[in-house]
């Protein structure tokens, strides 16, 4: 009893910690603003006509963004992990999971000009742990809440070859396969799908390139050193790895869009295969579209698949999603997924703050592991996100239940005790 009520006041701290950051980001977002005005005025204004670099300047943006969640479990493990989950893995803890800072000069592909902007992105929380690359940011802190530059790329726009010209990015840069990203107001819930965990990538060093061959078609294609790895010992294999794969666009009178993106090589570590980490290929392969019913409602499927050649493991999921405008403010969303790990050897739960990139980098880890198992998983919950005004750009709250079960009868949740989980918790994000 004395322990649970350590963790409570531990919680509530957090809670009161959270609360905090959320309204003094409010203030600070209120104060801030005519200040901006006033030195933009300051630094931009000029009695005679802008210039170009000016105007290139003016484009410049600064946006925040800070995340909290819970996910709680009746269950109560005796390790503290809620298993497969990255974002809400401390079960019954509430967790500062983001604040980002987001300094970006956009570019707009619609216009066929030679055009350049960049993306900078510092973000610090509990969800650093799983966003890290090698030899940059891995190593700075084994606390919970973990600093990494989530961003940092060129971006360049080159009207060459079609109409719709060239886009490329290049730096540090957010892995473009699946549904689910970092960034909590582009997915319906706090939790991620175990697609989104085990069967895409996350970070990369290197360049894409989107191709805008006609209104309908887009292709992508491009080179990096690997998942979460950079240059030399910072890589785990001495090999890069790319991507490939189509966008078609405004299909069925602008109502369907599907995304096809496959991606190849090795992404082992050589300190546990060895020399053959270096040609043993992992094949990835994602395909999603979206069709929007009507104005309410929309339906998003996902078919995943995945094989490691180094591992012999394969990876096959479907994932279903669907969303429904209740009223402008209120939306109600529900995730249905079936996925098979087929060795055992891709869900997990890494222990401690490290243990992920441990594992990334070839590095003996502590985890929790199951055997081969087909994973049914259901969510349902409601967004929440009304309009506040006062230069507030977005604010939501997001309530989710969510049940796990093992298809095949295997008992990964709780400590191995149990065939399912129950969980229910979610988050909360405000961006200025």
């Amino acid at each position: 009893m004395g322990a649970y009520c350590t963790e409570w006041e531990d919680s509530m701290k957090l809670i009161s910690h959270v609360l905090t950051i959320i309204v003094c980001s409010v203030g600070v977002a209120v104060a801030l603003k005519p200040v901006a005005a006033r030195a933009q005025v300051t630094i931009f204004q000029k009695s005679g006509p802008s210039s170009d670099f000016d105007a290139w300047l003016q484009g410049i943006t600064l946006t925040g963004q800070i995340e909290g969640g819970i996910d709680a479990n009746p269950a109560r493990p005796d390790n503290g992990i809620n298993f497969g989950n990255f974002l809400g893995d401390h079960a019954n803890q509430v967790q500062l999971n983001q604040v980002a800072l987001t300094l970006a000069r956009a570019i707009d592909p619609t216009k066929a000009e030679y055009q350049i902007g960049f993306t900078l992105e510092a973000l610090y929380g509990s969800d650093a742990r799983y966003y890290h690359l090698l030899g940059i940011s891995d190593h700075m802190t084994s606390d919970r809440y973990q600093l990494i530059p989530a961003q940092a790329h060129v971006d360049t726009h080159l009207p060459w070859l079609t109409k719709g010209g060239l886009n490329m990015q290049a730096g540090i840069l957010q892995a473009p396969m699946g549904v689910e990203t970092l960034d909590p107001t582009t997915r319906p819930f706090y939790s991620l799908a175990y697609t989104s965990e085990y069967s895409v990538p996350f970070q990369h060093v290197g360049a894409m390139f989107k191709w805008h061959v006609i209104d309908m078609l887009d292709v992508t294609f491009g080179i990096d050193t690997g998942n979460q790895t950079t240059f030399g010992r910072s890589d785990n294999n001495d090999a890069p790895a790319g991507y490939f794969g189509f966008n078609l666009n405004n299909l069925a009178h602008g109502k369907l869009t599907i995304i096809e993106l496959s991606r190849v090589g090795p992404e082992d570590s050589v300190k546990v295969l060895g020399s053959p980490a270096n040609h043993l290929n992992r094949f990835w392969n994602d395909i999603n579209a979206t069709y929007a019913i009507t104005d309410k409602l929309s339906v998003t499927g996902e078919f995943n698949y995945l094989h490691d050649d180094g591992l012999r493991a394969d990876t096959t999921s479907f994932v279903s999603f669907l969303s429904y405008k209740i009223t402008p403010t209120l939306t109600f969303n529900y995730r249905g997924e079936i996925y098979r790990d087929n060795t055992g050897l891709f869900v997990a739960s890494f222990l401690t703050n490290r243990a992920y990139m441990q594992a990334v980098a070839g590095i003996p880890a502590p985890a929790e592991s199951a055997p081969p198992t087909t994973y049914g998983e259901l969510t349902l919950g409601v967004t929440y996100k009304p309009d506040l005004g006062h230069h507030i750009r977005v604010f939501e709250i997001r309530p989710e239940i969510r049940f796990d079960r093992s298809l095949n009868g295997t008992t990964p949740f709780n400590d191995g005790r149990n065939t399912g989980v129950f969980t229910f918790g979610g988050d909360a994000v405000l961006g200025f």
